[in-house]
């Protein structure tokens, strides 16, 4: 699944890049658009009496994106264990495809009332075998074709 977003002005540090945290921002809503496409949406999770938990980030970068930039998020399921997913995620610069970096994040299934971590239902682990190759949000106001 890719998500288009815009870099914002805010998002920029005092070198004019975006800030190396804000990334991990970007992979949040673009993990909250998947859940959306592939599932249903967050809710479908509580309403089941489940949770996520992030308990493992990496980031690795290769080039900075600047203030206005559109970055073109590719979001995919890179595995599924007993009870947590890795998703991975290209960041590339919109139109060239240029590489800026890929980060890994790990979430744990957990029960939302407990709190302890809990195997992935079956009907979840469907949905995450199934993802959203084809699907195209765009966050950035491109307003082109972008699929």
């Amino acid at each position: 699944m890719r998500v288009l977003i815009r870099v914002r002005y805010g998002e920029c540090d005092a070198q004019g890049v975006l800030f190396n945290a804000r990334y991990m921002d970007l992979v949040d809503v673009a993990f909250t658009e998947f859940e959306r496409v592939v599932w249903g949406g967050h809710a479908v999770l509580l309403d089941a009496g489940l949770d996520t938990q992030v308990v493992s980030m990496k980031i690795d970068w290769t080039a900075p994106a600047r203030f206005d930039d559109v970055l073109d998020l590719e979001l995919s399921v890179d595995r599924i264990g007993r009870t947590s997913m890795t998703l991975r995620a290209e960041f590339r610069q919109f139109g060239d495809d240029s590489s800026l970096a890929t980060a890994l994040v790990t979430y744990v299934l957990i029960h939302s009332d407990e709190g302890g971590k809990t195997p992935i239902p079956s009907w979840l682990r469907q949905a995450l075998d199934r993802g959203a190759q084809d699907v195209c949000i765009d966050l950035a106001g491109t307003e082109s074709d972008v699929a």
